[in-house]
């Protein structure tokens, strides 16, 4: 397989058209056609739909799509390890991050990264654990920063950070203080409730696999207890939306409501008996080295997201 003809096909197949490919590629459309067409001759395979409108991937073609994303940023790495022979801290390094962090942290990440590894490409990828998971397996990212993830012999992991998890509610304060402005201040200055008083509540929580709401039931189950859930909604901004408008209550992490510009239209409360720990962990494939930038960026990211949180540490 020749790998100018998958980058070809993978270029095509994101756009959707060839004719926008061959502009993003600089390559003469004819070109571009006579090439993707070679690859579906070798592997007996249609792999684009052509029409009017574009083209789109086949069932073989979204195959191919999932894979050759993976092949091409290995032959990226490949090319940074040969790079690194010569002393250059150079290459792609794709990390990817939970939706909940990427406000508060893709600007100094980024920042941090340009000054660290100014010859380096940096690809922040937001998503879910499930997708994480499967661009670590099939190579599209190098590390991912996930919350309570599983230990198996096929991730490395690294604890980044561990967080209480607090109950947020609509403020219902004629007058908000001033010190309601700050998450952490909210949190200490506010009544705790326990885990069996949240369990009575009609709550906003993100659908399974969620690594939240997963934690959140675990911790219920544990109590002899269950949450009442009133909405589902898979969406960090989604949820504390509908909690500002009173139409029920969130257990997530104080930082989340960075997303929003003033958090003061919400309370939040500390729970006990039992607290509800999560851990922000940094995860990597066991089956591929990292290259000495991918290690300078884990540094990266851990002083980055040190800083990021330490508002919120007690």
């Amino acid at each position: 397989m020749d790998l100018k003809q998958l980058e070809y096909f993978v270029r095509v197949a994101e756009l959707g058209s060839f004719t926008r490919a061959s502009i993003a590629l600089d390559v003469a459309q004819p070109a571009l056609s006579r090439q993707i067409r070679l690859l579906e001759v070798e592997l007996h395979q249609s792999l684009l739909t052509r029409n009017g409108r574009g083209a789109l991937p086949t069932e073989a073609g979204n195959l191919l799509l999932k894979h050759g994303r993976g092949i091409l940023h290995q032959v990226e790495v490949a090319r940074e390890e040969l790079g690194a022979v010569r002393g250059a801290l150079a290459g792609r390094v794709s990390i990817g991050l939970p939706p909940s962090l990427s406000r508060l942290i893709t600007v100094p990440l980024t920042r941090a990264f340009r000054q660290h590894l100014p010859q380096a490409h940096l690809t922040l990828t937001e998503g879910f654990s499930v997708l994480m998971y499967e661009g670590l397996r099939v190579g599209n990212l190098d590390m991912a920063v996930l919350y309570n993830a599983e230990h198996s012999p096929e991730v490395e992991m690294i604890t980044l950070h561990t967080e209480e998890l607090v109950f947020i509610s609509r403020r219902t304060d004629a007058k908000p203080d001033a010190a309601s402005t700050s998450t952490r201040d909210a949190v200490r200055n506010r009544q705790p409730i326990s885990l069996s008083e949240v369990a009575d509540l009609p709550l906003i929580l993100p659908s399974r696999p969620n690594a939240f709401r997963i934690l959140i039931e675990g911790e219920m189950i544990a109590i002899g207890r269950k949450p009442q859930v009133s909405l589902e909604v898979d969406g960090l901004n989604a949820i504390l939306s509908l909690v500002k408008e009173g139409l029920g209550h969130a257990v997530l992490p104080s930082y989340t409501l960075s997303n929003f510009d003033d958090p003061a239209p919400f309370t939040l409360r500390s729970i006990h008996s039992p607290r509800i720990m999560s851990q922000l962990m940094l995860v990597r494939s066991a089956r591929r080295p990292s290259t000495e930038t991918q290690k300078i960026a884990i540094e990266v990211v851990q002083s980055v997201l040190a800083e990021a949180m330490e508002p919120y540490s007690k």
